[in-house]
């Protein structure tokens, strides 16, 4: 999975959380705090994945284990812990059919001069990559829901159009978390700090904001989606009218010219490319705007 930075200085409430795996008390300013999304439930490159069960469990016994490099165990190789996870959920789905989530971690680790430059690494998007270390009691057949092993499915093959994998599930231990080349998962690894580098506005609001706060974003997304659709409409039918009302005119310049139009122009141009095409085809056409059309009837509702 990736990791993640987070904006702004370490708050007092997350330090407190930091201080719980400190023999000394440490100060804001001696940590360097970031993000890491550990695992999912999407079927990974082994043609497993986890249930949102084992992603809660994994949330829970990940706090307080160390990062290290390609799973060697090796006291040498601790370079940050997790002090605090949680499962994040989103609206998308999974191979498998239910809703997308994922666990998520932040880790500190301190600014010494011997972390500096994977500090920088991590800023720069070089250390990225992660992958986990646990235990499952339970590996499930996707196909005929016995034990992997106990049937006679290979995990990546389909078998009527579907596609064979093992489910995860009853996490009985987590042993650590490493940075990776490659990880098993696609999409584990560092997550950005919000504020910083490229990424999506719905991605920066599922990474740092709240459930309330993705919703009303998702609810603008919806209008938005509207008025795309109404002004793509509107475009059209202006092109329309620009063509009837001159057949000599070209259709890529009549879209050139829509496409850089705004809803008032638009509007405008429809109101005399249509009176043009009625006095050339002997119709009587009244175009009225939204606006005026509201004025003559406030019962009507327009998008």
């Amino acid at each position: 999975m990736t990791a993640k930075k987070e904006q702004g200085a370490v708050t007092a409430e997350e330090l407190a959380l930091i201080n719980r795996f400190a023999k000394k008390e440490l100060s804001a300013e001696e940590v360097y705090t970031f993000s890491v999304k550990l695992c999912d439930n999407e079927v990974d490159r082994d043609f497993e994945r986890f249930d949102r069960a084992a992603l809660d469990r994994l949330a829970e016994l990940f706090v307080g284990k160390t990062g290290i490099f390609d799973h060697t165990w090796s006291a040498g190789g601790q370079t940050a812990r997790i002090y605090r996870a949680e499962v994040a959920e989103e609206e998308s789905r999974t191979e498998a059919g239910d809703r997308y989530c994922w666990c998520r971690a932040w880790a500190y680790m301190l600014r010494t001069e011997k972390n500096a430059e994977l500090i920088a690494e991590i800023e720069g998007g070089i250390k990225k990559e992660v992958s986990v270390g646990c235990s499952a009691a339970s590996s499930i057949c996707s196909i005929c829901g016995k034990s992997m092993g106990e049937c006679e499915h290979e995990r990546g093959k389909r078998y009527g159009g579907r596609l064979c994998y093992a489910t995860l599930s009853d996490i009985t231990d987590a042993y650590e978390w490493s940075f990776v080349a490659v990880p098993a998962q696609r999409e584990a690894g560092v997550v950005k700090r919000f504020g910083q580098g490229e990424g999506s506005l719905k991605a920066m609001v599922r990474a740092c904001g709240s459930r309330a706060q993705l919703r009303e974003l998702e609810r603008l997304e919806e209008f938005s989606a509207l008025g795309r659709s109404y002004l793509a409409a509107l475009r059209g039918e202006v092109k329309r009218l620009m063509l009837v009302s001159d057949e000599a005119l070209d259709g890529a310049v009549a879209e050139s010219v829509t496409e850089k139009l705004g809803e008032r122009e638009l509007l405008e141009l429809k109101k005399a490319f249509g009176a043009r095409a009625a006095k050339k085809l002997g119709t009587r056409v009244q175009v009225v705007s939204p606006r005026e059309r509201r004025e003559e009837n406030e019962r009507d509702f327009c998008v």
